[in-house]
């Protein structure tokens, strides 16, 4: 399934818009303990502990709203955006949650 943040895809006309499709992922408290407690006391830098976990929410994130897409018949997904979100008491949680609408091409 082609899946683009653009609203037009060059070359492949839309036929038909079938709808918004969703997919959502949250992080519990217990990852960001885990994972800044390993990393709290290195200053500055990337936590590829942090960035694999991020990877991994987004990752189920996307897989559910093709599937969304996919029992709507969709063979494409235009316009998507992702978006970070901390929820939960205190922070404790990360969302990430990603849009788009579904599409079937000419």
């Amino acid at each position: 399934m082609l899946k683009t943040t653009t609203s037009t895809v060059d070359g492949r006309p839309i036929r038909e818009y079938l709808g918004v499709v969703v997919g959502e992922a949250i992080l519990g408290a217990n990852i960001f303990k885990d994972i800044f407690g390993a990393i709290r006391d290195i200053v500055g830098g990337r936590s590829a502990a942090y960035e694999q976990e991020m990877g991994k929410a987004r990752e189920i994130a996307f897989d559910e709203m093709e599937q969304k897409a996919k029992a709507l018949g969709a063979d494409g997904i235009v316009g998507i955006d992702i978006d970070y979100e901390v929820v939960g008491q205190q922070g404790g949680m990360m969302m990430v949650s990603v849009s788009g609408t579904a599409i079937r091409f000419k």
